[in-house]
Parts: structure tokens; C-alpha cells; sequence
């Protein structure tokens, strides 16, 4: 009776219930020793009366104070819930934080491995499977850091360290910052010991573990980072969810995170792996199921339309499975995807078409709040992003291209245009400045 009492949250009730049930319980008592007693005189009812009223008031005393050992326990849990949760909240950095490479490891004739713990040995909060890090690199001959972002390509019940996989890239002609730069010192100078500034783990293209509906990760090249990341949570979180891994290299000698992977299947029933190689050697033998490119020929072949599908590879690989899922009547709710290159649109009449950018006005002026700058841009200036820069501000940036969103930034007052519609989604009153240029005659930007 005390532990459901206990659980009355609203102390008023929590007392007439108390009187209530205590005021019967004595009337009862003395109904009973008067019956028993055969007692006929005005003391003895008096008795029962004043018996009843005591009890019904201690009982309401009782009932304001009192609270169940659950109850209580479940106050302190919560307690200590909040407690953790704001400790656990004190210790996420918003800036850029120091990390040291601890350890480096090649996967593959391109692809490295970088292991980053902190350099103040604090703890790191773990992220959501599929997200990036963004990192800063002191490049010598670059007159500023260059600010790239990697997918975390691991995943672990208590996280110690971020791991990075990072292709080496050819630099490729019609770009300001060259791709292959950060690719290739990484490659080259950063080593065992090496310090890397980092902001903490961000990016949409994430997986929610929970769901039961089946997984399809597809991938080629270096885009299998982030599924490897979503099949070790979901082999870990939620293991009776059905996930297909699809893997597509040119051969052996590209196919990074292999034996990983085919270890985590032997763990998980549920996980269904398949590599398909598009030029495979003799020594590949044994280690493709297929020959060819992923496409989505293969997909209906090994899986049913009923699932979600996450696509990371090469712009083409990317445009042609977006196509091939719309036209296999996929709806686009269940198709999520990420490229760090601009990849090509799928038509779709429910995708407004953007605006011109600068179409408005030649001349603006944009106050950058957190720089205490207030400068006038004229058309010719570029983008804000690079207008910033231009003016000594330095914003975060990696792809320039609306694809990442590490640019995103808040805006307070006034308008932009996009130069093309952003593959980033961006949070409500925030813009890519990257891509954008004013569209009002005055623009507020929290950078």
C-alpha cells in the first residue's frame, strides 16, 4: 500500500488518499471492538468517532510527506541523469580541439587509416554513424590553414578515438584549393605523434540504428568509410535489423577494410555482404562475389524495393543508382546519400528551382557579428565565402561546393541567393556561404 502510495505525484491527492484509506481503516477497528465488547453507552461511540477523526488526520499528515522507495529512487535516478547529461554535455568542445595521431595504417594502395585521440586525454563524445570530422591543416607554402572534412569510418560501444580514412587524390585542374592537397600531406607528412586540430563530429547522412526496416549500404571506392561506420552500430545497437553491405572496387589492390568487414558478418547473422570487383586479377580470386560495376541491376537482384538505401561514392556511381532507385519507384524519402564532389541532380518536379544568385542587387553590406566587421560587397566579390576571406575572415569551410556544410552559418537579418540549389540540408535561419551571395540590400551573418 506504501509503494503505491508513494507513486501520487500530487501531494493534495497523495493526502486524501492517505486520510481516506487510514480513516477506514480505524473505523472499521473500532466498529469491530465495539461489536465485540457489546458496548451500549455514548462513551464508546464517541470513541469510534474521535478514533476515526485522529486516524483520518494522521493519515493526511502521512500522505503529504510521504514518498515510496521508488519513488525516491527514481527522483535520484533522474537526478543523476541530468547531472551526467549536463557533465556529459560540459565536456563536447565547440571549437577546434587538438588531437594526435596515434596511429596510422594502410587499407589499401589509396586509402590510409588515421587513429586521433586528444591531446588533453579528455574524453570525446561518440557521434551518430555516418558522420564526418572536420579538420584543420597546417600545410607549408598555404597562406592559410586548409579546412577539409572526413568521414569517421569506425565505430565503438566507448568512444577512445576517431578514426579518419582518407584517400589519396590526384589533383584535379579548375579548382582554387586543390582536392588532392590536404589528401596528399596527410598521406605524406602526417605521421605517428603528428597534431591535427579538429572540430567535433557533424553531418546529416546518418543512419537511425533503431529502425527495423532492412538497411542497404552501397558504396564504392573511399565511400565505404561511413558504412562501415553504420554497420558496426547497427551490427552493435540493433543486430536483428537485416543490413546489406555492397562494395564496389576496381580490385584487390583498392579494396580497403575487407577482412573488417567480413569479420563483422561472421558476428552478425543479419548481415549480408557483397563485393563486386570491376577489373579484377587472378591473385583476386576468392575475394568478390561479382564482376562489374555496383548498379542497380545488382541492387534488385540481391534486395527488395521495401528498405531505406544509403549511397557514398564517385559523383557517376551516385547519379546513376539516384536514378535507377527513382525509376524502380523508391520513394526519395528512403534514399539518403553523400558525396564530398558534386554529384548531378535527379530530376524531380518537387524541388523548387533556385534563385539567381545576386539577381537583386550589385551592392550590399554584410556585418559579420562575431568578426565585429560591417563591409560592402559589390558584384564581382564572388561568394560571401570567399568575400570573407578576401577581408581577412576566415570561415570554415571544406568543399565549396554546398555539398558538406561545414559553412553553414546563422543569419539574422536580410537575404541570399544560392548560385545552385545546396546538397547540404541547412538548419532553419542558416545559409551556405560557400554557394550564396547577398539578395538583399543589407545581410546579417553570425561568422
Amino acid at each position: 500500500m506504501l509503494e503505491s502510495l508513494g507513486r501520487i505525484q500530487n501531494p493534495l491527492l497523495r493526502s486524501v488518499t492517505a486520510a481516506a484509506t487510514v480513516c477506514s481503516a480505524v473505523t472499521l477497528a473500532a466498529a469491530v471492538a465495539i461489536g465485540v465488547t457489546n458496548a451500549k453507552d455514548k462513551s464508546a461511540y464517541q470513541f469510534g468517532v474521535y478514533s476515526a477523526l485522529f486516524g483520518t488526520g494522521c493519515g493526511a499528515a502521512f500522505g503529504l510527506v510521504h514518498t515510496s522507495k521508488a519513488s525516491q529512487q527514481q527522483s535520484a535516478q533522474d537526478l543523476n541523469i541530468r547531472r551526467s547529461s549536463q557533465t556529459t554535455n560540459s565536456k563536447i568542445w565547440q571549437d577546434w580541439r587538438n588531437f594526435v595521431v596515434v596511429r596510422k595504417v594502410k587499407e589499401s594502395e589509396e586509402i590510409t587509416s588515421f587513429y586521433l585521440k586528444p591531446e588533453d586525454n579528455g574524453e570525446i563524445p561518440n557521434f551518430q554513424p555516418g558522420q564526418f570530422l572536420t579538420i584543420r591543416l597546417e600545410i607549408p607554402g598555404q597562406t592559410k590553414p586548409v579546412i577539409r572534412t572526413y568521414s569517421l569510418s569506425d565505430y565503438t560501444d566507448s568512444c577512445e578515438y576517431y578514426r579518419l580514412s582518407i584517400k589519396r587524390e590526384t589533383t584535379p585542374s579548375g579548382l582554387d584549393v586543390p582536392a588532392g592537397i590536404a589528401s596528399n600531406f596527410m598521406h605524406d607528412f602526417v605521421n605517428e605523434g603528428s597534431v591535427i586540430a579538429a572540430k567535433p563530429p557533424s553531418g546529416r547522412f546518418v543512419i537511425d540504428v533503431q529502425k527495423s526496416l532492412p538497411a542497404v549500404l552501397i558504396s564504392n571506392g573511399v565511400g565505404i568509410t561511413p558504412m562501415i561506420s553504420m554497420a558496426k552500430a547497427c551490427s552493435r545497437l540493433n543486430p536483428n535489423r537485416p543490413i546489406w553491405f555492397i562494395h564496389g572496387v576496381r580490385d584487390g589492390r583498392f579494396h580497403a577494410f575487407q577482412d573488417e568487414v567480413l569479420a563483422l558478418s561472421q558476428r552478425n547473422a543479419n548481415l549480408k555482404v557483397h563485393f563486386r570487383y570491376s577489373r579484377p586479377t587472378p591473385e583476386d580470386e576468392g575475394l568478390y562475389h561479382s564482376i562489374g560495376y555496383v548498379d542497380i541491376a545488382l541492387i534488385q537482384q540481391l534486395v527488395g524495393q521495401g528498405a531505406e538505401f544509403f549511397l557514398c561514392g564517385s559523383p557517376s556511381f551516385m547519379q546513376s543508382l539516384r536514378e535507377g532507385l527513382k525509376e524502380w519507384g523508391v520513394p526519395e524519402s528512403r534514399v539518403f546519400f553523400e558525396s564530398f564532389t558534386k554529384a548531378g541532380k535527379v530530376s524531380s518536379t518537387s524541388q523548387p528551382p533556385a534563385a539567381t544568385a545576386g539577381e537583386d542587387v550589385r551592392e550590399a553590406e554584410i556585418v559579420f557579428t562575431k568578426s565585429g566587421k560591417a563591409l560592402t560587397w559589390q558584384e564581382g566579390d564572388g561568394t560571401i565565402l570567399e568575400f570573407a576571406e578576401a577581408n581577412g575572415i576566415n570561415p570554415p569551410y571544406s568543399c565549396r561546393a554546398g555539398i558538406c556544410g561545414t559553412c553553414m552559418c546563422k543569419i539574422d537579418a536580410g537575404e541570399v541567393a544560392y548560385q545552385e540549389p545546396p546538397t547540404a540540408a541547412t538548419d532553419e535561419n542558416s545559409v551556405l556561404i560557400c554557394i550564396s551571395k547577398p539578395r538583399t540590400s543589407r545581410v546579417v551573418l553570425d561568422v
